[in-house]
């Protein structure tokens, strides 16, 4: 351990495991869904920002473009296909460096060919120059916060630009792994492919009671490739049928599936959609409402309120700390006789990211030794891990790290 970083707190991991309680509960809002679309194309305009600034300056500049808001439009949908009256919104909101050593930063620019290169690459039904408005509303950051990002370039060390916390834990269990696969299965392009009615707003809230599985899936369907009422039910219970195949495939419990349990009996009371999410009327969104870091909402598990999306991957602690903490409990679990592993880190800002004032580490053990002999290999992974900014910084560049 350096001498800066204070002494790790190990202590046991008291209590039920979440797997094994009479109630758990999982939530995933998919890609589609407003709030996630705007973690997405926060995120998407960071990436933008960190290769220009690495393309022109040679070093990524003070930028946190974590404000998104999506102003949902209005729509008509209709058997057959309908039509969008009114485009959704989106305004891409926080400050970033306009200029540096003479040179402009087209920032607008970044926004919006950043923005309309997500939708087109995700959303199959949406028409980007129809039915999407995009609003850059990104100004220069405050004196002291780029005086605090420029003063650790001189250094060379990471200066944290907040006071703030992350949290992580491992392993997922299998209602965890299970909410992932599914939404993730039916958003990937085979299913896609062979299920072009299906939008990309897909939310899934998973409920064990015991040893039973119910998941609730809303799914906005895509008007053009449903006729008409019957047809509409036939493609829903079709969904619910491909929902039920792949989480069996992650459970040997049963597992119950009801897909759009608000429509009613006349088809104007539908999850019928022209554009594949709630986004075109429905619903708003917001970074940082949605999925936390690890792509899900546990509320039986250690969470935050921090948004991750959009905070630039050089000092933000609010979102560096979130990935290095589920790292920290990753490793341990990998690599130590332990089942299960919480992890909490705690920054101060001005000080180096990898000097945090607090770190938290809670194991439940696989058997009985003392958790004494465990200090030494998990401060060594802890460590590790805080001076891996480097690397996560170029996985977050390439898209290599999912936040949402």
């Amino acid at each position: 351990m350096s001498e800066a970083m204070p002494a790790i707190r190990l202590t046991p991991l008291v209590g039920m495991p979440v797997a094994e309680a009479p109630v758990e509960i999982v939530e995933r809002k998919g890609l589609g869904h407003p709030d996630t679309m705007c973690d997405a194309l926060a995120e998407a305009l960071s990436q933008a920002l960190c290769g220009y600034y690495l393309d022109h300056f040679g070093l990524i500049l003070h930028h946190n473009v974590d404000k998104a808001l999506l102003w949902g439009g209005a729509a008509e949908p209709a058997f057959n296909g309908g039509r969008v009256t009114a485009p959704m919104e989106i305004f891409l909101a926080g400050r970033a460096t306009h200029e540096f050593r003479g040179k402009q930063v087209p920032v607008e620019e970044l926004a919006q060919q950043s923005c309309r290169r997500w939708l087109r690459a995700h959303m199959h039904a949406l028409d980007i120059e129809r039915d999407v408005r995009i609003h850059t509303m990104i100004r220069p950051g405050s004196h002291d916060l780029v005086e605090l990002y420029l003063r650790q370039q001189q250094s060379g060390v990471a200066l944290a630009n907040d006071t703030s916390c992350g949290v992580g834990y491992a392993p997922l269990n299998e209602l965890e792994r299970l909410v992932l696969a599914v939404e993730q299965r039916l958003n990937d392009a085979g299913t896609r492919a062979a299920f072009p009615e299906i939008g990309e707003d897909i939310k899934l809230m998973a409920l064990r009671r015991d040893d039973a599985v119910t998941l609730t899936v809303g799914c906005a369907f895509v008007d053009r490739f449903v006729t008409d009422f019957d047809d509409y039910q036939a493609k829903k219970a079709r969904l619910a049928a491909r929902v039920h195949d792949i989480a069996t495939q992650h459970t040997a419990q049963p597992v119950s599936v009801d897909v759009n349990t608000a429509d009613g009996a006349t088809p104007d009371s539908l999850f019928l959609t022209v554009t594949g999410t709630s986004a075109e009327a429905g619903d708003d969104g917001e970074v940082g409402r949605g999925n936390r870091s690890n792509g899900l909402i546990t509320p039986y598990r250690p969470m935050n309120m921090e948004a991750v999306a959009g905070k630039n991957p050089v000092t933000h602690v609010g979102k560096l700390y979130n990935i290095i903490a589920g790292r920290v409990a990753e490793r341990i679990v990998e690599r130590l006789p332990v089942a299960e592993a919480y992890c909490c880190l705690i920054s101060r800002i001005g000080r180096p990211v990898h000097e945090p004032q607090v770190v938290e580490v809670r194991v439940r053990t696989r058997d009985t030794r003392p958790l004494t002999e465990l200090d030494a290999p998990i401060s060594a992974i802890v460590e590790h891990e805080l001076h891996s900014v480097a690397a996560i910084q170029h996985e977050l560049m390439n898209g290599r790290i999912r936040l949402y």
